[in-house]
Protein backbone atom coordinates (compact mmCIF):
# COMPACT_ATOMS: atom_id res chain seq x y z
CA UNK A 1 0.00 0.00 0.00
CA UNK A 2 1.20 3.30 -0.68
CA UNK A 3 0.66 6.55 0.97
CA UNK A 4 1.22 10.39 -1.07
CA UNK A 5 2.64 12.77 0.69
CA UNK A 6 2.39 16.18 0.01
CA UNK A 7 5.02 18.71 1.57
CA UNK A 8 6.41 19.26 5.22
CA UNK A 9 5.08 19.03 7.77
CA UNK A 10 2.55 16.28 7.40
CA UNK A 11 -0.01 15.29 10.12
CA UNK A 12 -0.11 11.92 11.83
CA UNK A 13 -2.97 10.23 12.63
CA UNK A 14 -3.09 9.45 16.65
CA UNK A 15 -5.58 6.91 16.56
CA UNK A 16 -2.99 4.61 13.70
CA UNK A 17 -0.27 4.04 15.65
CA UNK A 18 1.38 2.23 12.93
CA UNK A 19 1.37 5.00 10.39
CA UNK A 20 4.07 5.10 8.46
CA UNK A 21 6.14 8.52 8.98
CA UNK A 22 7.04 10.32 5.63
CA UNK A 23 10.52 9.88 3.69
CA UNK A 24 12.95 11.95 6.16
CA UNK A 25 14.30 13.44 2.88
CA UNK A 26 11.12 15.48 3.06
CA UNK A 27 11.35 17.15 6.54
CA UNK A 28 11.66 21.03 5.76
CA UNK A 29 14.95 22.98 5.77
CA UNK A 30 13.89 25.79 8.22
CA UNK A 31 12.98 25.13 10.42
CA UNK A 32 15.63 22.44 9.99
CA UNK A 33 14.16 18.79 10.04
CA UNK A 34 10.62 19.30 10.96
CA UNK A 35 9.15 16.45 9.32
CA UNK A 36 5.81 15.83 10.81
CA UNK A 37 2.75 17.07 13.55
CA UNK A 38 0.53 15.22 15.94
CA UNK A 39 0.32 11.53 16.57
CA UNK A 40 0.44 9.75 19.91
CA UNK A 41 4.01 8.70 21.49
CA UNK A 42 2.64 5.02 21.62
CA UNK A 43 5.81 2.84 21.69
CA UNK A 44 4.73 1.02 18.19
CA UNK A 45 5.75 4.85 17.06
CA UNK A 46 8.54 5.44 18.88
CA UNK A 47 10.03 2.64 18.03
CA UNK A 48 8.86 2.95 14.20
CA UNK A 49 10.37 6.79 14.57
CA UNK A 50 13.59 6.20 15.83
CA UNK A 51 14.50 3.43 13.16
CA UNK A 52 13.98 5.78 10.69
CA UNK A 53 16.05 8.94 12.16
CA UNK A 54 12.98 11.03 13.70
CA UNK A 55 12.48 11.92 17.42
CA UNK A 56 9.86 13.65 18.81
CA UNK A 57 10.48 17.07 20.42
CA UNK A 58 7.95 19.88 20.99
CA UNK A 59 7.23 22.23 24.85
CA UNK A 60 4.27 22.61 26.05
CA UNK A 61 2.71 24.54 24.09
CA UNK A 62 2.42 23.19 20.71
CA UNK A 63 1.38 19.90 19.77
CA UNK A 64 3.33 16.55 19.03
CA UNK A 65 6.56 17.48 16.71
CA UNK A 66 8.69 14.91 14.24
CA UNK A 67 11.89 15.90 13.71
CA UNK A 68 14.63 14.60 11.78
CA UNK A 69 17.55 17.66 10.80
CA UNK A 70 20.29 17.38 8.91
CA UNK A 71 23.31 16.85 9.34
CA UNK A 72 22.87 14.99 12.50
CA UNK A 73 25.16 14.73 15.73
CA UNK A 74 26.00 11.54 16.33
CA UNK A 75 28.79 9.66 18.22
CA UNK A 76 30.67 6.25 17.18
CA UNK A 77 31.47 4.08 20.45
CA UNK A 78 35.17 3.44 19.03
CA UNK A 79 35.66 7.60 18.78
CA UNK A 80 35.04 8.83 22.27
CA UNK A 81 37.15 11.25 23.42
CA UNK A 82 38.04 11.89 26.66
CA UNK A 83 40.26 14.71 28.45
CA UNK A 84 42.73 14.11 30.72
CA UNK A 85 40.80 15.76 33.29
CA UNK A 86 37.88 13.66 33.37
CA UNK A 87 39.77 11.41 33.53
CA UNK A 88 41.08 12.41 36.62
CA UNK A 89 37.34 12.83 37.80
CA UNK A 90 36.33 9.35 36.23
CA UNK A 91 39.02 7.98 38.96
CA UNK A 92 39.39 10.48 41.98
CA UNK A 93 35.76 12.14 42.60
CA UNK A 94 34.37 8.62 44.22
CA UNK A 95 31.50 8.58 41.68
CA UNK A 96 29.41 5.75 41.66
CA UNK A 97 28.17 4.25 38.04
CA UNK A 98 24.36 2.16 37.49
CA UNK A 99 22.42 1.56 34.71
CA UNK A 100 18.25 1.55 35.20
CA UNK A 101 18.31 1.42 38.96
CA UNK A 102 16.17 4.61 39.23
CA UNK A 103 14.93 5.59 35.32
CA UNK A 104 12.24 7.61 36.62
CA UNK A 105 14.19 9.67 38.71
CA UNK A 106 16.70 10.58 36.10
CA UNK A 107 13.81 11.38 33.34
CA UNK A 108 12.05 13.66 36.32
CA UNK A 109 15.49 15.05 36.91
CA UNK A 110 15.87 15.98 32.94
CA UNK A 111 12.62 17.47 33.12
CA UNK A 112 13.41 20.29 35.45
CA UNK A 113 13.36 23.53 33.82
CA UNK A 114 17.07 24.90 33.09
CA UNK A 115 18.74 28.17 34.32
CA UNK A 116 18.32 29.70 30.67
CA UNK A 117 14.39 28.54 30.89
CA UNK A 118 11.39 28.11 32.20
CA UNK A 119 9.99 25.59 30.05
CA UNK A 120 10.61 22.23 29.45
CA UNK A 121 10.18 20.05 26.47
CA UNK A 122 10.20 16.53 29.16
CA UNK A 123 6.40 17.01 30.11
CA UNK A 124 4.14 14.54 31.21
CA UNK A 125 3.39 12.83 28.01
CA UNK A 126 6.82 12.58 27.25
CA UNK A 127 7.58 11.10 30.93
CA UNK A 128 4.65 8.64 30.69
CA UNK A 129 6.12 7.64 27.12
CA UNK A 130 9.05 7.02 28.22
CA UNK A 131 8.81 5.39 31.07
CA UNK A 132 6.69 2.93 29.13
CA UNK A 133 9.13 2.12 26.99
CA UNK A 134 11.31 1.07 29.79
CA UNK A 135 9.29 -0.92 31.34
CA UNK A 136 9.35 -2.81 27.98
CA UNK A 137 13.40 -2.73 28.00
CA UNK A 138 13.68 -0.42 24.99
CA UNK A 139 14.57 2.90 27.53
CA UNK A 140 17.55 2.67 29.42
CA UNK A 141 19.34 5.72 31.88
CA UNK A 142 23.14 5.72 32.70
CA UNK A 143 23.06 7.28 36.38
CA UNK A 144 26.13 9.22 38.59
CA UNK A 145 25.87 8.78 42.25
CA UNK A 146 27.97 10.19 45.08
CA UNK A 147 27.19 8.93 48.97
CA UNK A 148 23.71 7.10 47.52
CA UNK A 149 22.75 10.44 45.85
CA UNK A 150 21.62 10.60 42.17
CA UNK A 151 23.71 13.61 41.02
CA UNK A 152 23.40 13.26 36.99
CA UNK A 153 22.60 10.80 34.35
CA UNK A 154 20.86 10.51 30.56
CA UNK A 155 18.67 8.69 29.14
CA UNK A 156 17.81 7.11 25.70
CA UNK A 157 16.07 4.24 23.42
CA UNK A 158 18.21 1.16 22.48
CA UNK A 159 17.66 -0.95 19.55
CA UNK A 160 19.50 -3.37 18.06
CA UNK A 161 23.22 -1.77 18.45
CA UNK A 162 22.10 1.42 17.47
CA UNK A 163 21.50 4.22 21.35
CA UNK A 164 19.68 7.10 20.85
CA UNK A 165 19.90 9.47 23.74
CA UNK A 166 17.39 12.04 24.31
CA UNK A 167 18.78 14.44 27.42
CA UNK A 168 21.03 14.70 30.20
CA UNK A 169 21.10 16.24 33.90
CA UNK A 170 24.18 16.71 36.55
CA UNK A 171 24.18 18.29 40.70
CA UNK A 172 27.52 18.05 40.48
CA UNK A 173 29.94 19.29 38.26
CA UNK A 174 30.65 16.89 35.37
CA UNK A 175 28.21 13.81 36.65
CA UNK A 176 26.17 13.64 33.60
CA UNK A 177 29.68 13.97 31.40
CA UNK A 178 30.85 10.80 33.84
CA UNK A 179 27.72 9.01 33.25
CA UNK A 180 27.90 9.53 29.52
CA UNK A 181 31.74 8.51 29.05
CA UNK A 182 30.46 5.24 31.07
CA UNK A 183 28.08 4.61 29.07
CA UNK A 184 29.68 4.99 25.76
CA UNK A 185 32.50 2.52 27.25
CA UNK A 186 29.30 -0.06 28.20
CA UNK A 187 28.19 0.52 24.44
CA UNK A 188 31.18 -0.38 22.85
CA UNK A 189 31.65 -3.55 25.00
CA UNK A 190 27.98 -4.55 24.15
CA UNK A 191 28.89 -4.65 20.51
CA UNK A 192 26.61 -0.97 19.83
CA UNK A 193 28.07 1.03 16.86
CA UNK A 194 26.41 4.36 16.84
CA UNK A 195 25.07 7.05 19.20
CA UNK A 196 22.60 9.24 18.07
CA UNK A 197 22.86 12.77 19.68
CA UNK A 198 20.28 14.61 18.10
CA UNK A 199 21.96 18.23 18.20
CA UNK A 200 25.25 19.45 18.16
CA UNK A 201 26.80 21.04 21.20
CA UNK A 202 29.91 21.53 22.31
CA UNK A 203 29.75 19.34 25.26
CA UNK A 204 29.00 16.47 22.70
CA UNK A 205 31.70 17.48 19.96
CA UNK A 206 34.20 17.66 22.99
CA UNK A 207 33.47 13.70 23.79
CA UNK A 208 33.68 12.98 19.93
CA UNK A 209 30.62 13.69 18.45
CA UNK A 210 30.36 14.33 14.80
CA UNK A 211 28.02 15.75 12.27
CA UNK A 212 27.30 13.46 9.24
CA UNK A 213 24.13 13.89 6.69
CA UNK A 214 21.17 12.33 7.14
CA UNK A 215 21.36 9.60 4.51
CA UNK A 216 24.08 8.42 6.18
CA UNK A 217 22.40 8.42 9.27
CA UNK A 218 19.72 6.40 7.57
CA UNK A 219 21.76 4.55 5.86
CA UNK A 220 23.65 3.47 9.81
CA UNK A 221 20.29 2.81 10.79
CA UNK A 222 18.71 0.12 7.89
CA UNK A 223 22.50 -1.68 8.66
CA UNK A 224 22.67 -1.82 12.33
CA UNK A 225 19.29 -1.45 14.25
CA UNK A 226 18.53 -5.11 12.80
CA UNK A 227 22.03 -6.21 14.31
CA UNK A 228 21.99 -7.64 17.94
CA UNK A 229 23.92 -6.34 20.98
CA UNK A 230 25.48 -8.50 23.20
CA UNK A 231 23.71 -10.75 25.54
CA UNK A 232 24.85 -8.82 28.31
CA UNK A 233 23.53 -5.26 27.38
CA UNK A 234 21.35 -3.86 29.87
CA UNK A 235 21.76 -7.28 32.49
CA UNK A 236 23.70 -4.99 35.07
CA UNK A 237 23.00 -2.69 37.90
Amino acid sequence: MSIAFNSAPYWLDPDNHDELFPDVELATMEPDGLLAIGGDLSPARLLNAYRHGIYPWFDSNHPLLWWSPNPRSVLYPSKLKVSRSLNKTIRNRGFEIRFDSAFTSVIDACSEARKYSDDTWIDQRIKSAYITLHELGHAHSAETWLDGELVGGLYGVAIGQVFYGESMFHKERDASKVAFVSLVRKLLAWKFQLIDCQMTTSHLLSLGAEEIRRQELTHHLNQWCDQSASKQAWSIS
